[in-house]
């Protein structure tokens, strides 16, 4: 598991790194310590105190100090209350202290848990391959335990381990060491545990998956669909959480330039994200029975690499035209979403940093969802608002399917013309839920330059929030 800062108990937390909370408001409230210096900052600064929402003040006391004030303002959508006090956070958290003080000055309990989640989530740098490594935070001091810390704890424990797995190298995370961190976690969290290896998935015929992975060294370099399953006592439901795991991708015989094949070892996104979740949901105790199914591969060029016109048959028994060999996220995750769909869930969720043309879309600050029906949508967006992970629905009716009809198989892979690839990418993955209630997260947001949310690091972990809010409504616990 990863490892948090400590979380101490004082009546009045001190130490030379501060974050001071206060109300939003005209004015600086009434007996805020050193008062009068933050006021004559503020004038200074020509800054009023209704700014200090949306932009923190810093300063250094004569004691060498080093505080942030910051306004928190529930009426502002929780995006912009996480945003807010990333901005506040990270001055401190930059000077790689041993201990950070939170210290509330008549604000609510809300606003101790954003903080202390904020800062647990960026006290744990990412891993660095650097003589001289950034250290982390080793204790957080808060004048009291906030009610829902154990969920602040979960959830950036969560969020740590996706964005861990998806800033390793690939010479650090190719299939065979993802499979074994997997095998590690799933013996200390207790998960049952079932790998279709490559050899096991050619015979049990799932050629959209091994289509993909016959382009790495013999027996797929360590591909496999990983499965991993959770089932706690008295849960009243049971979900699927599918990802996609290419290791790395380099777009296969279509290959890509350099500009876009860098940062393709994070294209193993989606599953780190679905593995996050499973653990998440498992440290709290959510009364849901999670199947958790892991599409780990990578797409490399070699003699046995499949190449476009190929045509193979996946393990449902729909044949598929391959158009163009970079579209592999939906070819790996069909076969999974196959295997996913006998378990006969009662809901289905894949990520997947899937295709371009959502990042086109969206940009990176949202992330698409696609709903097999309204209810689910509504409940995708209701999530992204609590979780401060934003997403939009995207259509996906049925005449869109037209534009991937074959000549020659049941279905084609995708088109070269590239039009509303994300949506063409979820009818392709719709054949193979059935009747099931499935969505579909295609990442855009799984990177952003600057970070987003709660997160400073480029790799946002983006889903791991999102999804824990939507199975604590879907599981109806508060």
């Amino acid at each position: 598991m990863i490892a948090l800062p400590k979380l101490s108990i004082a009546a009045t937390p001190r130490g030379q790194h501060r974050l001071i909370l206060i109300p939003a408001g005209k004015t600086l409230p009434a007996g805020l310590p050193e008062g009068r210096f933050w006021e004559t900052l503020l004038k200074r600064k020509e800054m009023k105190a209704a700014e200090l929402a949306k932009t923190p003040l810093g300063a250094d006391f004569p004691d060498g100090t080093h505080a942030t004030l910051f306004a928190y303002d529930p009426a502002r959508s929780r995006f912009e209350r996480l945003t807010g006090l990333r901005k506040a956070l990270m001055p401190l958290l930059e000077e790689s202290p041993k201990a950070l003080a939170i210290v509330p000055h008549d604000v609510d309990d809300l606003a101790l848990s954003d903080a202390l989640y904020v800062a647990l989530v960026n006290g744990v740098p990412l891993p660095q391959q650097k003589k001289k490594a950034l250290k982390p935070l080793a204790e957080i001091v808060l004048p009291c335990r906030p009610a829902n810390a154990e969920f602040c704890i979960a959830a950036a424990r969560a969020n740590l381990l996706a964005r861990e797995l998806t800033a390793l190298p690939p010479n650090r995370l190719d299939p065979s060491h993802y499979r074994a961190r997997i095998r590690q976690l799933a013996k200390e969290q207790g998960f049952a545990l079932e790998e279709f290896d490559f050899k096991k998935l050619e015979k049990m015929g799932a050629g959209a998956f091994c289509a993909v992975a016959q382009g790495s060294d013999d027996n797929g370099g360590g591909a496999a669909i990983v499965h991993l399953s959770w089932r706690p006592k008295k849960a009243a439901k049971r979900v699927a959480l599918i990802g996609k795991g290419i290791c790395f991708d380099t777009g296969g015989l279509n290959l890509k330039p350099a500009k876009y094949m860098t940062g393709m070892h994070e294209d193993m996104a989606g599953s780190a994200v679905a593995l996050a979740l499973l653990c998440a949901a498992a440290e709290l105790k959510l009364p849901i029975a999670i199947d958790c199914w892991l599409a780990i591969a990578r797409n490399h060029i070699s003699p046995r690499a499949y190449a476009q016109g190929d045509i193979v048959r996946a393990l449902d028994g729909t044949t598929i035209e391959v158009v163009h060999t970079d579209a592999e996220g939906r070819m790996v995750l069909a076969d999974t979403l196959a295997l996913a769909v006998k378990g006969e869930p009662k809901l289905m969720i894949d990520f997947a940093t899937l295709t371009g043309s959502m990042i086109t879309a969206l940009g990176t600050r949202y992330s698409g969802v696609f709903a097999s029906d309204g209810d689910l949508a509504h409940a995708a967006v209701r999530a992204g608002r609590e979780s401060s992970e934003r997403v939009c629905v995207f259509p996906q009716d049925e005449d869109y399917e037209a534009a991937l009809e074959s000549k020659v198989a049941d279905v084609k892979q995708c088109t070269l013309e590239g039009e509303a690839d994300h949506i063409l990418a979820a009818r392709f993955l719709s054949r193979f839920v059935g009747q099931t209630p499935w969505l579909h997260v295609d990442l855009a947001a799984a990177s952003c330059q600057g970070g987003l949310g709660a997160v400073a690091t480029d790799t946002t972990g983006f889903g791991v929030n999102w999804g824990l809010a939507l199975l604590q409504t879907w599981a109806g616990t508060p």
